[in-house]
């Protein structure tokens, strides 16, 4: 199981990288879940960062615009990002979520064979009325991604765990693997809750609050001994 860190500028990458994150994930907090940062900061964080190191960036917790969409991919792509996650926040059903995520694919495959493309529900979707989150490894293999992956939409200090249990998680896991997809699971995970996720094969665990002092996504700032921390369980 890899780790993605999700820095929000240029100081935090840099700490994320020295602390041996696997892929450096460009986000922005306050913009939500999966809040889109800006390109010139994907830009910066590419060049920060190995070149054997993967840099991903959210494109935001999208509606359903599938044209706004998929723009915002393609500039993510352009900007330096090797792998595209797009939150399907106001996607409600399969179809919806497909078209969406079809279109970005599209564009985002069109700037090189070689990116990744995240198709990424909530655990929490009842809350915000978005796409069923067991739906989403079929909504990743109908559109071409790669990736299906599960966050939580409201950041309550509740975690993926408190949402779908560990059974349903597995299943996820296995479903994709089954469609030849990754899966990436996120959602205010603790370190504590690490070797769960390696039980049921996860391939990458994304976390942004366990890395930051005082575990606080939005007011701490990502450090590098804490990184490093979570990336020894990881490895373990």
């Amino acid at each position: 199981m890899i780790i993605l860190v999700s820095p929000k500028n240029i100081e935090e990458a840099k700490e994320a990288n020295a602390g041996g994150a696997d892929i450096i994930d460009v986000k922005n907090p306050p913009e939500g879940s999966l809040g889109a940062n800006f390109p010139w900061v994907i830009k910066e964080t590419r060049e920060v960062t190995p070149k054997d190191k993967l840099v991903s960036a959210a494109i935001g917790d999208v509606p359903f615009k599938p044209g706004t969409v998929t723009l915002a991919a393609y500039g993510a792509a352009l900007s330096g990002a090797d792998y595209v996650k797009v939150g399907l926040w106001g996607t409600r059903s399969y179809q919806e979520a497909v078209e969406v995520m079809k279109n970005v694919s599209k564009a985002v495959k069109s700037t090189g064979e070689d990116k990744i493309v995240v198709a990424a529900g909530y655990a929490d979707a009842y809350r915000i009325g978005a796409v069923d989150p067991l739906v989403i490894p079929k909504v990743a293999r109908d559109s071409g991604c790669d990736v299906a992956m599960l966050d939580t939409a409201v950041k309550d200090g509740k975690t993926l765990f408190d949402h779908l249990s560990i059974d349903l998680l597995k299943e996820f896991v296995e479903e994709s693997h089954a469609y030849g997809l990754k899966v990436a699971l996120a959602g205010s995970i603790k370190k504590e809750e690490l070797p769960m996720l390696k039980q049921i094969n996860c391939d990458i665990v994304g976390v942004r609050g366990a890395a930051c002092t005082k575990g606080d996504r939005n007011e701490g700032t990502i450090q590098r001994d804490l990184v490093e921390e979570l990336v020894k369980i990881c490895r373990e």
